[in-house]
């Protein structure tokens, strides 16, 4: 079994196999692609669509087989089996704090097969990461230029609203990181985020979600993650070094005054979603807090 394997040779392997998983998809993403972009009837587009998320499907679930060979440590993960309705042909709106780019892959693996497949905001520098890049062009993934002052806003609502349309043509799980960036420390008190274990939220991002979506989501999936030994990096997950990960999925309903506001010009909506998001927030920093000390308890019992 690889988990036997020294971390280093573990590597070696997982990397080998995610090398070779992400070019072989994605060149069958090739002519599903190339249809797509040049025919526009949207019935040609919605077929390709649906091809094209299989396949990007197929990638995500021989991911979780090497991430389950490779990781000797279980992964906790609570709320996925509870929540009732959670079905592949709706539309969610997750939410997550962020600590390591190792989160797009705990989500990944806690929720696939049980919501559709899960699409990200991502900035547009990233369209030109090698052969992944593409894939996630094809696929519809959204490329915010993220500038400042209110004309960049603007620009960026108006290319995720035409995003958004696009992800109305088939369910999708759209991703959203509150806090804009990976949590630290020095981040934290740089801000001086009100929280333990979270930087402020932004809720521009959720904001024009909402604008755009909101009348078509099911509901928000609330997701927390905690990586009790320390935040991992990739290099540790494909070494099978990630350790134990506490995950917390809370299924939450949109407030129907959330739903169809501009998040840039009414202060009054921004004020309410705002209010929303803090309140989860709150709670979400205060079960990090509760995970923490648990997993702390358990290590000294072990010891």
């Amino acid at each position: 079994m690889i988990s036997r394997l020294p971390p280093a040779l573990r590597g070696v392997c997982t990397g080998t196999v995610l090398a070779l998983n992400t070019l072989l998809l994605t060149l069958a993403m090739v002519p599903a692609a190339a249809v797509k972009f040049a025919i526009r009837a949207v019935p040609v587009r919605r077929a390709c669509d649906r091809v094209l998320i299989a396949l990007a499907s197929t990638w995500v679930a021989i991911n979780n087989a090497w991430i389950d060979a490779a990781g000797p440590a279980p992964w906790d993960v609570q709320g996925v089996e509870g929540v009732a309705g959670l079905r592949e042909d709706a539309w969610y709106l997750v939410s997550s704090n962020h600590r390591s780019w190792v989160d797009i892959v705990v989500l990944q693996r806690v929720l696939h097969g049980r919501v559709p497949f899960l699409k990200f905001f991502l900035k547009q520098e990233l369209i030109w990461v090698p052969v992944i890049g593409w894939a996630w062009w094809a696929l519809d993934f959204p490329f915010m230029k993220r500038g400042k002052g209110a004309g960049a806003q603007r620009s960026d609502l108006t290319a995720a609203r035409e995003a958004c349309e696009k992800f109305k043509r088939v369910p999708t799980s759209v991703i959203n990181f509150l806090e804009g960036t990976r949590y630290s420390e020095a981040k934290r008190d740089e801000q001086g985020s009100p929280y333990r274990h979270l930087l402020k939220p932004k809720v521009g991002g959720l904001g024009i979600a909402l604008a755009t979506m909101g009348d078509r989501f099911d509901s928000m999936l609330d997701v927390t993650i905690v990586y009790p030994g320390g935040t991992p990096t990739f290099g540790d997950l494909l070494c099978g070094r990630v350790g134990t990960v506490h995950v917390r999925v809370d299924r939450v309903p949109i407030p129907a005054d959330l739903v169809g506001g501009d998040p840039i010009m009414d202060r009054a909506y921004r004020r309410r979603l705002t209010a929303w998001v803090d309140a989860q927030w709150a709670a979400k920093d205060a079960l990090i807090e509760r995970l923490m000390i648990e997993d702390r308890k358990v290590r000294a019992g072990a010891a």
